[in-house]
């Protein structure tokens, strides 16, 4: 039997590992700006993600998306040990991917949550630990002009924003 993995609610995610991610302006409303962010095989979309919010000058933003996975890792967030058990999926297809960008520390923090099936159609979800590229994945990205920051609740030892 496979024992439990769990990880911290405030782990850190280093940009750069998303060499091949591209992207493309949509569209531009007042402050508003709304991008597509393409990721391409082998590129971590959290990594990414975070890197895209560095480049862009993004205060705070939204997104959706949708794509496959080579790996991809979900958590299930336990209240006893303040910390997301792993959900291992492996090769997956992503259904629904959704989450935001705020600032924690000086640093732009990427939330986010997604469902995916497996080869069978059996679908889980959970938070967003990690997601490695299959062939594409795509998601829309749109900016506000509003700083968004959180701050750690000793309580729940998780970045909530404030």
């Amino acid at each position: 039997m496979q024992e439990e993995e769990y990880r911290s609610a405030s782990q850190e995610v280093e940009p750069g590992k998303a060499p091949t991610m591209k992207v493309k302006l949509l569209s531009s409303v007042g402050d508003v700006r709304t991008y597509m962010v393409i990721f391409s095989k082998n590129d971590e979309v959290v990594s990414g993600l975070t890197e895209f919010a560095l480049n862009y000058n993004v205060k705070s933003a939204h997104f959706h998306g949708i794509g496959s996975a080579f790996s991809l890792e979900l958590g299930w967030f336990d209240f006893d040990r303040l910390q997301y058990q792993v959900i291992p999926m492996g090769i997956a297809e992503v259904t629904s991917f959704m989450g935001n960008i705020t600032w924690l520390n000086e640093k732009p923090i990427v939330h986010a949550h997604a469902t995916a099936s497996l080869r069978d159609g059996i679908v889980k979800g959970g938070h967003l630990l990690a997601l490695n590229v299959g062939p594409t994945f795509e998601v829309i990205v749109t900016v506000e002009p509003t700083f968004l920051y959180k701050k750690l609740d000793q309580e729940f030892q998780a970045g909530m924003i404030v």
